[in-house]
């Protein structure tokens, strides 16, 4: 146990350390950990470290999957659903098509059906290593959303493709009109159990005496209830939580204080850091272990597969982002789209941001080591390697490749595209507009007579903010009745802002990701009234 846990502190350190240096560096994260985890691997006496699957579907993946889920902005998901669905659902099918056939061709003994387990093991990109690499380079809004919604839900159709392909190895039968139809089921029902229990955390937190420290230990506790309640009954959890994350997120300002918001924030960004660092460490350490298991195979005729197989999924990603683009701008003639004209630029940049990551591995160690019959299971040794081989090859190659790919692409944005600068500053404009029609409205008397309300007032109209002169004023007045009438306007106003700001999410003019931002300087500001009283 003692060991345990100092293994586990030891690899917090060496994530920490690691991180660190890849920002120096400039090198996304995600790919300095995993080759950090390759080069300690080859420590001579570091303890063998086995990668138990179940701890990646249970502890790692519901908590990551809701993360990403209440950051993901539904407004922006459902404008580019087609697109989401097209790459989250039919690009996971045709990956595993092209890659069972390939592989059946390939390599020697490989059945279709474990070209098709193979196929649903790599075919869900990396959602972190695709937004890691992206932060702090320039691309087009509309790429960031795609690829954050694929990465949602893109994991429950791999894992579907992998049990069905799993059960077809073993039994020796697969029936296509069954396979469809317990697809849909997986995929609806572990979306209406998703939504049941976040309507449940949804009645605690807006109808119970919560504070910022329960509401925030919640957060934690729904993914899991919803990943284990949908799993219990044999549907997919992975749609559970997506689906009530999403939900919780979009309402989130109906049940939470401005202190619970910021608590919680800056819970998860620490939790998200932790898990992520330690599953991407841990790919590169499961590599000896890996290795051992080839058996029969060489080393460099697995490797081969490998590279082949990574070839195929880049290689196939790129040409069906590419079709997909020319399918909308035919389709628009007939049915309304969100792009028309998407062009070719921001589809090379989302095939190519199709790193592979910790759910693919995780797929391929909970590959049972026996069949059903007692024998070993066919070729299970030479699929991990396969999935470990492409996994590193997409998420390094493409990784480090993918910002310059970027610059040689140029994108740009839609035309039309309000930029971000000018929809922060329209709304922060309408921010101030409204709340000093409020005050003249209602706060008429304490405006002429009371300092600091007067104060507020003249700084909401010149949009500077004097700290003197503001500390000038708080010096005048006694801590008296004026004191808590300042606080209660500030409150009442920033409460209108609040839901102006609520309004204005709604329209299509202004994206989550501004609106996030002002309604977090809100909370903010709040925050900071309240510790005065």
């Amino acid at each position: 146990m003692h060991e345990t846990i100092l293994l586990f502190l030891a690899l917090l350190l060496i994530v920490s350390l690691l991180v660190m240096l890849a920002q120096r560096l400039n090198i996304s994260y995600p790919i300095f950990l995993v080759l950090g985890g390759l080069v300690i691997s080859f420590i001579p006496g570091l303890p063998r470290i086995d990668l138990d699957p179940d701890i990646i579907f249970l502890i790692f993946l519901p908590p990551l999957l809701y993360e990403a889920a209440w950051f993901t902005s539904w407004k922006e998901f459902w404008k580019w659903r087609r697109i989401i669905s097209m790459l989250a659902f039919g690009l996971v099918i045709i990956t595993s098509c092209v890659v069972a056939f390939v592989s059946n061709a390939l390599i020697p003994g490989f059945t279709l059906a474990l070209g098709f387990l193979l196929g649903g093991i790599i075919s869900p990109p990396d959602a972190v290593a695709a937004t890691s690499v992206l932060k702090g380079i320039k691309v087009p809004r509309v790429v960031t959303a795609i690829l954050e919604g694929e990465s949602l839900i893109n994991d429950a159709s791999s894992l579907t493709v992998f049990r069905f392909a799993l059960a077809a190895v073993l039994s020796g039968s697969f029936v296509f009109h069954e396979a469809a139809t317990s697809f849909m089921m997986l995929t609806v029902m572990g979306v209406m159990i998703g939504l049941a229990v976040a309507h449940v955390f949804y009645a605690i937190h807006r109808w119970l005496p919560t504070t910022s420290s329960i509401d925030t230990a919640l957060t934690f506790v729904a993914p899991y209830l919803m990943y284990l309640t949908a799993e219990q009954f044999h549907y997919s959890g992975v749609m559970a939580v997506v689906s009530g994350g999403l939900f919780l997120s979009f309402r989130n300002h109906e049940f939470f204080t401005h202190s619970s918001r910021l608590q919680a924030l800056n819970a998860w960004a620490t939790v998200s850091f932790v898990l992520n660092g330690v599953v991407f460490i841990l790919i590169g350490l499961e590599l000896p272990t890996i290795v051992e298991g080839l058996g029969d195979y060489s080393k460099v005729e697995a490797i081969k597969y490998g590279l082949i197989i990574s070839a195929i999924v880049i290689v196939t990603r790129l040409l069906v982002a590419q079709l997909s683009a020319l399918f909308t701008r035919l389709v628009s003639r007939w049915i309304s789209v969100s792009d028309a004209k998407p062009g070719w630029r921001n589809p090379v940049i989302i095939g190519w941001a199709g790193m592979r990551g910790v759910v693919s591995l995780a797929s391929a160690l909970s590959i049972p080591l026996l069949a059903e019959d007692g024998t070993p299971f066919p070729q299970r040794n030479l699929i991990l390697f396969i999935t470990f081989v492409v996994i590193l090859v997409t998420l390094v190659l493409q990784g480090l490749t993918l910002p310059l790919i970027i610059r040689w692409v140029n994108p740009r944005e839609r035309e039309g595209t309000v930029r971000e600068e000018e929809q922060d500053a329209t709304v922060r404009l309408k921010l101030l507009n409204v709340s000093l029609t409020y005050l003249n409205e209602h706060y008429a008397v304490e405006t002429e007579k009371n300092e600091l309300v007067a104060n507020l007032k003249t700084r909401m109209e010149s949009d500077v903010h004097l700290t003197n002169e503001r500390l000038d004023s708080l010096e005048d007045c006694r801590r008296d009745n004026t004191i808590d009438r300042f606080r209660e306007v500030v409150i009442d106003v920033i409460e209108v802002q609040r839901k102006e700001l609520y309004r204005l999410g709604r329209e299509t003019e202004f994206s989550d990701e501004v609106i996030r931002r002002h309604e977090a300087q809100l909370d903010l500001e709040e925050e900071k009234i309240s510790k005065d009283e």
